[in-house]
């Protein structure tokens, strides 16, 4: 367990920490549940579910067997010009689940990957209908919209941990976020009705959490 440590420590540079300082770091020998059972025999709760990742929990034998029988096939195959069984079913279910008119499926391999696409998409929609002064974004204060540059951005400017890089990013407009997390009144959205009279010709989309996991 320590040799993997060590070298760990000396070779590896891991998410939000600091290559000469690292914090604390703990070896994960099995998980099942909501548990992670780490290499020296003590078990955690994973409280995070592997960053919103792992909602089902882990070790689950329906979704063991799924992966199992998916390998049998293929792993994985590139989406230019290809499709297959399980991209359809799961394209069928979601247009099924959304409202109607939503009937278009766009996957991506990660969160931050999913918005900056539907960025490109917004702007590429107002370029295409000649309007391309339509590119400025609008979100929301105390959000978290993923780690590239573009959505670095949309997230939150004062409270997030990308301030560093703020100097380097097109500034989106920035509406206030409600006061209180679980009750809402129409003066709340006084403000963000102001900056959609005050910007609605120069934006191109707003990005919303659809769950507002990041508030204080």
């Amino acid at each position: 367990m320590q040799r993997n440590l060590d070298f760990d420590r000396h070779h590896i540079w891991h998410p939000y920490s600091s290559v000469e300082f690292p914090g604390p770091l703990f070896e994960v020998a099995s998980a099942e549940g909501v548990m992670l059972t780490l290499a020296d025999g003590r078990e955690l709760v994973d409280g995070m579910s592997s960053w919103w990742a792992a909602i089902h929990g882990y070790n689950v034998d329906a979704l063991n067997r799924a992966v199992s029988a998916q390998l049998q096939s293929m792993a994985h195959v590139m989406f230019g010009g290809l499709t297959h069984q399980p991209a359809v079913d799961l394209a069928r279910r979601l247009v099924e689940l959304t409202a109607p008119g939503l009937n278009k499926v766009f996957f991506a391999d990660s969160g931050s990957v999913a918005v900056e696409v539907a960025l490109k998409m917004a702007l590429q929609y107002w370029q295409a209908q000649g309007n391309p002064s339509r590119n400025r974004l609008m979100t929301v204060r105390g959000g978290y919209h993923g780690d590239t540059f573009a959505t670095m951005a949309l997230s939150d400017p004062d409270g997030g941990m990308h301030r560093r890089f703020s100097s380097m990013m097109n500034q989106p407009v920035y509406a206030p976020a409600p006061p209180d997390p679980i009750q809402w009144a129409t003066y709340d959205a006084a403000e963000l009705q102001q900056l959609f009279e005050c910007h609605h010709q120069q934006l191109a989309a707003v990005v919303l959490e659809p769950g507002w996991q990041s508030h204080p």
